[in-house]
């Protein structure tokens, strides 16, 4: 643990050891390749004391203030600014960007009670037009590029302790509402000096990735832990990797960088996307973390990537399986430096019952990629219903102490009690003294390392069988090369029964054969390989597909919108019971591949 008692010390102390040497560079989005942008420690420093010094005359300080930023230099200087006023920061997806949405952010406005808005100059005046609509007189709005605001010389030192909230990190909500978690000053240091201890980084080590800055992975991990580390990071937006995927891994080579990572998705991208002439120019020697999670850790994705990667450098043991969440600040586990990840097949029909067995010849097998181990938390598996703890080698949800865990979730005290002051069940009518974390995810233990096998509120429960959809939508996704990974959700809906609904993206200009026959061709493969029946198949177009910021598919979200017949397939397959239960359902005409 650090011997600073809050992030603003620490920060204060690397800006005024550092000063010149850069602590990011940010590649702009222009495939022509524009000018890299370089901030120095020193400017950094400069820029948060003009920030902070505004927010503290405008009565911000120990009050909630609302980032609203693309990805870029502008996001940082503004989040330490908050860090430097004593103020708490609120990262949040810029509403005017494609996709986003001002419901979504309004809510998080008047769930943080936010006493000011931060902003670029570009995006001020829309962001002002939408205070003004939503009443919001009374909040502020700051385009902090913009001259004249803020003089670094009026600003004071903030009186912080280690109890001060450091931000509110709102979760992207895979299965609920968006909650703020209370991420103290405490927790932030403990949950950096994790990840530290983790991935084994050091001031030498160079950060770099495309993660949205107000998503926990790309904040902590891409931007805080640089400056916890006094190392340096190089960023870029994420339409720049999405576009072209190569560009993060020419990064990489380019700036020598040592660690940074994504979603599982993001390497498929990469294994799709990267051409073998990009490849033969990629220098990825320097990597020794590749970070990989967020969503299922897929063996194949690991494998593939490690093969089809190597002559550019990267090396199995690059890889780095982790396991984390917002209410935990960001890292929970992860897979020692310099080992490869831990593969592990088990016995499908085991695992449907909550058991880890080897596998049975000839039988069904699911592989598992272990998350790693834990160095700073308390992990526990614990039965989601009495309680009880498990024994290794057992599934249950995942139950977690440590110094990094959040207070809970801003404005929420009952749900606080329910999922962060949790008690165990010692199996005689006791209990231990709580204070639990509910992850509400799935996983066991097995050798010191941790499994995640599912969420708990998206397991499908079919015919008294614990169904992990990830495993089902896999399976699926490997029937035809048209269907995209990581582009479906599958879910049960009850009417006097179990019935599976199965939702997969179709990218049409790639199916070799029609539409019927490829549904036929899923509900054939469920049947075979899971012996259940999927009489409920619906082929969608590309993007329908919800996920959150980390690329998390949202099931319960997609049962919602099927369920309100908010669904447009391109091709529909519908049990008649399903068809009468979706909420003002018509029959739709069966379309053939154009």
């Amino acid at each position: 643990m650090t011997s600073f008692r809050t992030f603003t010390e620490l920060v204060l102390a690397r800006t005024t050891a550092l000063g010149a040497e850069d602590a990011f560079i940010f590649l702009p989005d222009d495939a022509k390749g524009s000018t890299p942008q370089h901030l120095t420690y020193a400017e950094l420093d400069l820029e948060a004391r003009r920030i902070g010094s505004w927010l503290q005359e405008h009565g911000a300080s120990g009050r909630q203030v609302l980032l609203l930023y693309p990805s870029g230099l502008e996001f940082i200087k503004a989040f330490v600014g908050c860090l430097y006023a004593g103020a708490v920061a609120v990262p949040a997806p810029l509403p005017t960007e494609q996709g986003q949405h001002f419901t979504r952010v309004s809510g998080i406005l008047r769930d943080a009670q936010a006493r000011a808005v931060l902003t670029d100059s570009g995006n001020a005046p829309e962001i002002g037009a939408w205070l003004a609509a939503e009443g919001m007189t009374d909040v502020l709005c700051l385009a902090t590029d913009s001259p004249g605001h803020g003089d670094a010389s009026a600003w004071t030192e903030p009186s912080l302790t280690p109890e001060n909230l450091a931000f509110l990190q709102y979760t992207s909500g895979s299965t609920s509402e968006p909650k703020g978690v209370m991420v103290s000053h405490h927790n932030l240091l403990a949950n950096e000096a994790a990840i530290q201890r983790s991935v084994g980084s050091d001031s030498a080590s160079r950060y770099g990735g495309w993660l949205p800055f107000y998503h926990d992975m790309g904040l902590i991990g891409h931007i805080l832990q640089p400056l916890f580390l006094g190392g340096s990071g190089v960023m870029m937006a994420p339409v720049s990797f999405l576009k072209r995927p190569h560009r993060w891994l020419k990064m990489i080579g380019d700036y020598k960088v040592t660690i940074g990572g994504g979603p599982n998705f993001a390497y498929d991208l990469c294994l799709r996307r990267v051409t073998d002439e990009q490849l033969a120019t990629l220098d990825l020697s320097s990597w020794q973390a590749a970070c990989n999670g967020a969503e299922p850790i897929r063996a194949e994705t690991i494998r593939a990537f490690s093969e089809r990667f190597a002559p550019a450098g990267f090396r199995p043991e690059t890889f780095f399986p982790c396991y984390g969440m917002a209410e935990t600040t960001l890292l929970i586990s992860g897979t020692p430096r310099g080992t490869c990840p831990v593969v592990l097949g088990v016995d499908a029909q085991a695992l449907e019952r909550g058991e880890f067995a080897d596998p049975r010849e000839d039988e069904p097998t699911r592989t598992l990629v272990s998350s790693g181990v834990f160095k700073d938390f308390d992990v526990r598996i614990v039965d989601p219903e009495s309680h009880q703890e498990r024994p290794e080698g057992c599934v249950g949800e995942i139950w977690v102490k440590g110094d990094s865990v959040a207070a809970g979730y801003w404005k929420r005290p009952l749900t606080n009690q329910e999922i962060f002051d949790a008690a165990i069940a010692d199996g005689r009518g006791g209990h231990d003294a709580g204070g639990w974390l509910r992850t509400g995810d799935m996983g066991a233990l097995e050798d010191g390392h941790l499994y995640v096998t599912g969420r708990l509120k998206e397991m499908v429960i079919f015919a008294g069988r614990n169904l992990y959809p990830q495993d089902l939508e896999r399976a699926v996704q490997g029937t035809d090369k048209a269907l995209g990974v990581g582009s479906g959700a599958v879910f049960a809906v009850e009417t006097d029964q179990e019935h599976l609904v199965v939702l997969q993206e179709v990218r049409t200009s790639s199916v070799t054969t029609d539409l019927r026959t490829l549904a036929t061709d899923v509900q054939r493969l469920i049947g075979k390989e899971f012996n259940i029946p999927a009489g409920n198949v619906l082929l969608v177009r590309p993007g329908t597909i919800r996920k959150t910021t980390s690329g998390k598919i949202q099931r319960t979200l997609m049962r919602k919108l099927f369920l309100k017949g908010q669904i447009t397939p391109l091709y529909e397959v519908l049990e008649p019971a399903v068809r009468e239960l979706v909420a003002d359902a018509t029959e739709r005409p069966l379309e053939p591949v154009a």
